[in-house]
């Protein structure tokens, strides 16, 4: 069974190459995106059933209702429409990331398993990423939306809350990766049920929610298309963690396939746009107005 699991994920990865080379045309590029969609379809199903996570049936009525929506919002969006409905697209792929990353630390936590540092920040990573990329989707989806104003939003200290936010951010990865790792006491009990390193990955979450809004607020609706691009990365990116976590060769293929086509698509949009990648990185584009 483990042999047709790799195998599966092998032609998942070669049908995601191949359809991200499709996407490069657009004459090409609805073939390309059934391939990468197929290319999901055996990933997933060659997870869920290897791991007898869900039966058959159960894997087919997610897939009904999952593709149901697909399709009405597919139909239903205008062209003019879909940077925004990308935008949600790529904070729904961080919020999965995020949720694995939880449920994963929640099950190391209740079983007491000590792990490597390295495996702790990793989690830790995978949970900052995807909640930023959950957050400023959204709100980079409420400015192309119309539903928040297109303007930088800005509040006098907002900077160097965002500095302290990504310091905090980063404590508490280093916090848990060290105390994961210890012997006997890193896990230590709240109540009857909630271990330490779970509220502090929950912790970790919320705190990047946060900073994710932070960094895009500021950001005018103009260049927010950028802004997309470089979450969309990041979703790629926060998959590709969690892929490292639980050690599943498909999660870290297509993360990396996503997080790194959508850099290279940032780093092109910045060129034509006369600003910098670090702008961008850090938030502070400004009014939006052409280069």
């Amino acid at each position: 069974m483990d042999v047709l699991i790799e195998l599966a994920y092998l032609v998942a990865a070669s049908l995601f190459i191949l359809g991200l080379k499709r996407l490069s045309s657009p004459a090409t590029a609805p073939q390309g995106n059934r391939l990468s969609a197929l290319g999901m379809l055996i990933a997933i199903a060659a997870t869920l059933l290897g791991q007898q996570i869900l039966s058959p049936l159960v894997l087919l009525a997610g897939l009904v209702i999952g593709g149901g929506i697909g399709v009405l919002l597919a139909r239903r969006v205008e062209m003019t429409g879909m940077p925004e409905l990308v935008a949600a697209f790529n904070g729904l792929g961080g919020l999965a990331s995020v949720g694995v990353a939880l449920a994963e630390g929640a099950r190391l936590a209740d079983g007491m398993e000590v792990i490597s540092p390295v495996t702790g920040a990793v989690l830790g990573l995978s949970v900052l990423v995807g909640s930023v990329t959950l957050s400023g989707s959204f709100v980079a989806y409420g400015k192309l939306a119309g539903k928040l104003s297109g303007n930088p939003i800005f509040f006098p200290g907002m900077r160097v809350l965002t500095l302290l936010l990504a310091i905090g951010a980063l404590g508490l990865i280093a916090y848990y990766a060290s105390a994961s790792s210890g012997a006997g006491a890193q896990f230590l009990v709240l109540n009857d049920s909630i271990r330490l390193s779970v509220f502090v990955l929950f912790e970790l979450a919320v705190l990047a929610l946060v900073l994710g809004m932070m960094t895009t607020l500021p950001i005018g609706g103009a260049d927010m298309p950028v802004v997309v691009s470089l979450l969309n990365a990041y979703s790629g990116l926060a998959a590709a963690l969690t892929g490292f976590v639980l050690g599943n060769t498909a999660l870290i293929v297509s993360g990396a396939l996503v997080g790194a086509s959508g850099l290279i698509l940032t780093q092109i949009m910045c060129d034509g746009m006369n600003r910098s990648l670090l702008n961008v990185l850090a938030g502070g584009f400004g009014g939006g107005g052409a280069g």
